[in-house]
């Protein structure tokens, strides 16, 4: 299940940030399908960050998920959605050289629909904002304990 667009990759640029575009659910509440995030390429990952990395089986395949815990050989990753799946769950530790860096701010396009004024005022207020660790760090803690 792919999480980010295939035109995701950084575009060689004298600073190490690009632009990504989520797809699929996977995120949900943190990020929804259509969000345009800046990806901070080679920056530290700790526990907790918004991250984006290849898939360990297809990578060729960019995904985004959370660094939910450092084990031997790398991060354990998970979804903010529970029921999406797609995370470590699934395919294991993801090696460091996978990781490619770290969501620092998400902008939600406005959609077509949002034509009225309050709709508009709605959507300028919450249609950009950083992207911080460990809003579902705790869940995800929770999740590793359970299993």
């Amino acid at each position: 299940m792919p999480e980010l667009s295939q035109d995701a990759e950084r575009v060689r640029a004298p600073l190490p940030f690009g632009v990504a575009e989520v797809t699929g659910p996977s995120m949900v509440p943190t990020l929804y399908h259509g969000d345009r995030l800046l990806v901070h390429y080679g920056a530290r990952v700790k526990r907790g960050d918004v991250i984006v990395l290849r898939h360990p089986f297809q990578q060729d395949l960019l995904v985004v998920k959370r660094a939910a815990e450092r084990r031997e050989g790398g991060w354990w990753v998970l979804g903010d959605n529970t029921y999406a799946g797609g995370d470590s769950t699934d395919y294991g530790v993801v090696p460091d050289e996978l990781v490619l860096g770290r969501v620092r701010f998400r902008y939600r396009p406005r959609r077509p629909a949002q034509r009225s004024l309050p709709a508009v005022v709605v959507w300028a207020l919450s249609a950009a904002r950083p992207v911080f660790s460990g809003r579902s760090a705790r869940s995800a803690s929770r999740r590793l304990r359970a299993r």
